[in-house]
Order: C-alpha cells, then structure tokens, then sequence
C-alpha cells in the first residue's frame, strides 16, 4: 500500500484544492486587480496534465478534490476533466469532487456537473444587491449567478454559499443573506477578508470585518448552538436553531485554524502551495513533463512538498498594519 502523504507536524494530507486557471469573468475588489494580467496559455497545465496531477495525488490518498480558479468553468473544454476524475469517484479512491464558483456559468454546466459525480458546491457570493454585486464584482451579473444557482439546485447538488465579509458593504445584508439561505436550504459560510495580492486602491484595513463582531450580531437575533463537525476545510460552524441552517465562520485574522490543516492548494501552473499564506511552493510542473512516462519523480517532488508544509500562515491585522501580506493574488492561487 501506498504510504500517505504525513506532514512535519503529523497531519495526514488527505484535501487538494486544484485551480484550473487563474481567468475570471468577474473582477472582485478583494481577489483581483481591475486590469488584470493573465499567464500565457503555454504556461498552464493541460487538461490531461491536471488529470495526471490529481489522479498522482489521489494514488497518494488525496480523497477530497476541489476545483477552483480564477472561475473554474470559463475554462475551455473543462468538462473533459471532469468527467475523466470521475472514474476516481467510481473506483472508490476518491471521496468527493466539488468545486467552488462564482456561479456565473453554472446554468450551463450544472447538469453535466452532476452527470460527472459532482454533489456539493459552493457559490461565492457576497451582496443579493444587484448594483452592490456590480460594485464588487466590477462586472456584475447578480440574475446570472442566481439562475445559475437555481439551475444547481434542480440538478440535484448541494449549494453553500461563501460570503466575504466586508465593512460597511455587507454588514447590513447579514440577516437579509441570511434569511434567503435558509429559505432556499442553503448552508452559509462568512469568510474574512485576507491580505493577499495588489488590489490597487482597496485597503484591507478599510474592508475588514471581524467575525467574531458579525456572529455577536448573529446572535443577537438567533440562538446560536456550536457544532463540532469538520469539513476537511478551515471553518468552524454553528446551528441556528430557528431555522436549522449551519452558518460557517473562516477567520484566518481573528482564530488561527491551521491547527488540523489537511489541505494543499496546486495553482494553474502546477505550483503547489503547502499553505495559502505562505509564499513557499513546490515546482510540480517540471517533474510532471519532464517524466511523463514515469510517476515516480513527481511522486518524489510531492513528498518532499509535503515534508515542508508549515505549521500555519502568519496573517495578522491585530496591530492594525497588514502583517502576513502575501504577494500573489487570491486567483492564482485557487480561490
């Protein structure tokens, strides 16, 4: 049997968050820049070298697969990968394949997603504005996003929201968001906002909310019960008992939750990220084309990756500076 990927602190590597380009059809204020340089298509992975990549790491025990971006369905052809990792799902090797989107594009796909073993997904989705969502986005389309939701939810996957949370844009819509997922049956997550990347003009000071203040406000109004469950991902979640929804908090700034990190993030070009906010990364790309007959280099380079995986990520806005900044953006990384 294959011996698991284990990092230096014990973790078992078992979650791999794959972007499959770092394209998007919208321009979200605290993801990207507004004039945004794309990498060269040469520069990014095949289709068929993803499929190598993740089908290496669920030969490693990767069980957990989520496809990101950039937005991951305004790739050319995406379906094809896909429905090749769904061959993954049927042996048994790999337990779930997801992904998150802004949902721009899912009234197109979300049949074929599901076809391809696809059961849950998340739609980020900050505002149920729509001159807000044009804001934010830049190039908004909120009556896209929601037929597209709406078109997910018919084809029979599970839809979690994922919210930013940012001052004085959102703080207002918390019981509005809140009240429209639970009527739709939809679990929500509140992410604080990450210093990560040159977005220009936006001050991450200025966006930030803390999640500890948005769930006091929360419980205000609901009785809040804490839950023990664990998704494999970094939130940590509550029931609110008047509705039975679970509501996520992501609070990277004000809880560090590295602790029982199992996840790696691979970029469109084949860097790994041990930890999303560190600058460390792993060329995977090199041993993958250089070898392309034999996986044991690039099973090699993803031990070694792993052997450096940290211990956590070192944001902080504590001293009101942006301590932790890391350079690239959320895009290229894998959202």
């Amino acid at each position: 049997m294959t011996v698991p990927l284990i990092d230096p602190f014990q973790r078992a590597i078992s979650y791999l968050r794959v972007s499959v380009t770092d394209r998007c059809d919208f321009r979200c204020v605290y993801c990207m820049s507004e004039n945004m340089t794309f990498l060269p298509k040469k520069e990014l992975l095949t289709l068929e070298e993803l499929d190598r990549m993740c089908s290496t790491f669920v030969g490693l025990g990767v069980e957990k697969l989520r496809i990101t971006g950039g937005e991951p369905l305004v790739r050319r052809e995406i379906m094809t990968f896909f429905n090749a990792m769904s061959r993954h799902l049927e042996s048994g090797a790999l337990k779930e394949l997801t992904l998150t989107t802004n949902g721009s594009q899912l009234e197109r796909f979300a049949d074929d997603l599901y076809a391809a073993g696809v059961r849950r997904i998340n739609v980020s989705l900050d505002t149920l504005d729509e001159q807000k969502f044009a804001d934010i986005t830049r190039w908004g389309r909120l009556p896209q996003v929601l037929r597209g939701i709406d078109a997910a939810q018919k084809a029979g996957m599970r839809v979690k929201i994922n919210a930013v949370a940012l001052k004085d844009f959102n703080e207002a819509e918390l019981f509005t968001i809140t009240e429209w997922c639970a009527e739709r049956d939809m679990d929500l997550t509140w992410i604080e906002v990450m210093p990560m990347g040159d977005i220009g003009n936006e001050d991450r000071l200025d966006q930030y909310w803390r999640l500890s203040d948005l769930r006091r406000t929360l419980g205000e109004h609901y009785t809040l019960t804490d839950l023990p469950e664990r998704t494999g991902g970094p939130a940590r979640y509550v029931r609110l008992e008047e509705t039975g929804q679970k509501i996520g908090f992501i609070t990277p700034l004000t809880h560090n939750f590295c602790e029982s990190c199992n996840r790696v993030r691979l970029t469109c070009t084949g860097e790994l990220f041990m930890c999303l906010g560190q600058e460390d990364m792993a060329d995977l790309r090199a041993p993958l084309r250089n070898y392309p007959a034999d996986t044991a280099p690039l099973e090699d380079a993803i031990r070694e990756a792993i052997s450096r995986k940290p211990k956590g990520h070192d944001f902080d806005y504590s001293r009101q500076t942006v301590d932790g900044r890391v350079t690239r953006h959320m895009s290229h990384t894998g959202g």
